[in-house]
């Protein structure tokens, strides 16, 4: 466990000392800002756009945190860490931790600057349909980027390919039912439940897709 916490703190210092984080997270924030400032409308349905911006978002960020390392530098990381899973690992819990900062930007901005009531139950609602959609976008961005594609023109063409498929199916999960949950939760009980699943299920996929990413490393 300390291996794999300084394995995270490692590779979070070198995606902060490359800065390819910040057009992700800049771009994040200003789109955003537009909302928040103005009316957003009550909770939770304001959130349903947040949703669909941190979904590509987070999706970018888990490519360039799996890129940050060119082929050789990867390979020595590897090695001092003690093997590919690790490396997967650290870097799935390095881009949640990325996500987890995103989410809490767009749950707790509208709570802090609009005049709407946010009751706990709702808060949760929201933060859950944010786990789901950060969690869902590092699934991809883990499997658009090294070592399952290489270069970054196809890991964009295939991130973004999916990434628009997939958020404009409101009959998919995680991202399509998380919405619909969303837009649903002041007038259906069981709205809740469903985006706690849609997270779970988000969480599950970034899992297998950093899995994933070991066998497709073993492989070569």
């Amino acid at each position: 466990m300390r291996r794999l916490t300084g394995l995270v703190r490692y590779l979070g210092a070198d995606l902060v000392r490359s800065q390819r984080f910040l057009l992700p997270a800049f771009l994040y924030v200003l789109l955003l800002a537009p909302l928040f400032n103005g009316d957003p409308g009550p909770p939770p349905e304001l959130w349903i756009v947040t949703v669909l911006v941190l979904y590509p978002v987070s999706c970018w960020l888990a490519v360039t945190v799996a890129n940050t390392e060119d082929p050789t530098q990867r390979q020595v990381t590897i090695a001092a860490a003690g093997g590919p899973g690790r490396v997967a690992a650290g870097v799935l819990l390095t881009c949640l931790l990325a996500d987890a900062a995103l989410a809490a930007i767009a749950v707790c901005w509208p709570v802090l600057s609009t005049r709407y009531a946010f009751p706990a139950p709702v808060v949760v609602a929201g933060a859950l349909a944010h786990v789901a959609a950060a969690a869902t976008g590092t699934a991809v961005g883990l499997l658009c980027a090294r070592p399952v594609i290489d270069g970054i023109g196809w890991s964009v063409v295939a991130g973004g390919g999916v990434v628009f498929l997939t958020a404009t199916q409101m009959w998919l999960p995680p991202i399509g039912l998380t919405v619909r949950a969303l837009d649903a939760e002041t007038t259906t009980p069981g709205a809740t439940a469903t985006l706690a699943a849609q997270a779970a299920l988000g969480l599950a996929l970034s899992a297998l897709a950093a899995a994933a990413t070991v066998a497709v490393h073993n492989r070569r």
